[in-house]
């Protein structure tokens, strides 16, 4: 009998200002999903910011410098991807600049094992600078967040998987470097603003799906947070033909779809993009 195809999930929350509470909340929604991911290899997708949002930056400044905290996400996380035997990917969390610089965080993507494993992350790249008519009008993410410095693709048992971050999406040269290095699902964690989802979302994430010839998996914040801030949910999974093959509008759920190697193999063989690009570009590559 042939095994069942590898699972793709995207988590969609309204993350609190609270660690535990937004563990406490994944751990039911893997309960959730368990079944469905029998005997079979799953990837579960977090939003951006899933253990904290709804509160002051500074907050969250102060978390990545807090080692209790620290250990608290980690051990937290590692222990649902062990508990649920899934790849768990948190979509962000705040985590130490580099060199110790107290001033500043990263917005990290942790990906965990099912054994439980911290085996790969991902430092947000484009940083969220601008004007946008909501109740936030502005948004400085630079103020105390600090830009990463590399691309990261990592191996899962079935796929290769690039990793992204919510504005990195406007990028489209991120993905293009990530499937150039053999991406076969991009993840795009996110907590899009209501104004520009609406406008946005849908369009670059079926996009990035169509140029790379790759599954995107999104994972989203939703709702009216603690702060005031609203965000746009829409979380879905898209095919390399740009399909969405799952979707969830509003509210708190999981959305899900298999990961077809076949279907993957005939979109790239039917229209060889990558072959036919006479602008591939210098690999950035982790030092």
């Amino acid at each position: 009998m042939a095994s069942a195809s590898p699972l793709l999930s995207a988590v969609q929350m309204c993350s609190v200002p609270d660690i535990d509470e937004n563990l406490t909340f994944i751990a039911k929604q893997l309960t959730k999903i368990t079944a469905q991911a029998s005997n079979r290899e799953h990837l579960v997708l977090l939003p951006e910011c899933c253990l904290y949002f709804g509160g002051k930056e500074q907050d969250q400044l102060s978390i990545a410098h807090n080692e209790q905290a620290q250990v608290t996400m980690i051990e937290g996380l590692a222990s649902l991807a062990h508990t649920h035997s899934v790849n768990l990917l948190a979509g962000s969390l705040p985590t130490p600049a580099l060199g110790g610089d107290h001033h500043k965080f990263y917005n990290t993507s942790c990906l965990f094992s099912p054994q439980g494993e911290l085996v790969g992350d991902y430092q947000k790249l484009h940083l969220f600078d601008v004007v946008v008519a909501d109740n936030e009008k502005t948004y400085r993410e630079s103020r105390y967040t600090q830009a990463g410095q590399k691309i990261s693709c990592l191996s899962l048992p079935f796929a290769q998987i690039g990793l992204s971050i919510c504005y990195d999406v406007r990028f489209p040269e991120l993905f293009r470097q990530l499937a150039q290095q053999g991406a076969d699902i991009i993840t795009v964690p996110a907590a899009f603003t209501r104004v520009t989802g609406k406008a946005h979302w849908q369009t670059l994430l079926q996009a990035r799906a169509i140029e790379n010839q790759v599954y995107i998996v999104a994972a989203g914040q939703e709702g009216v947070h603690a702060n005031g801030r609203e965000t746009w949910g829409h979380s879905m999974i898209v095919s390399p033909w740009g399909e969405i093959l799952s979707q969830q509008a509003t509210g708190l759920g999981v959305v899900s779809a298999e990961f077809d190697l076949n279907i993957l193999a005939q979109v790239r063989s039917s229209i060889p993009v990558n072959q036919h690009n006479r602008f591939k570009t210098e690999l950035i590559h982790d030092e």
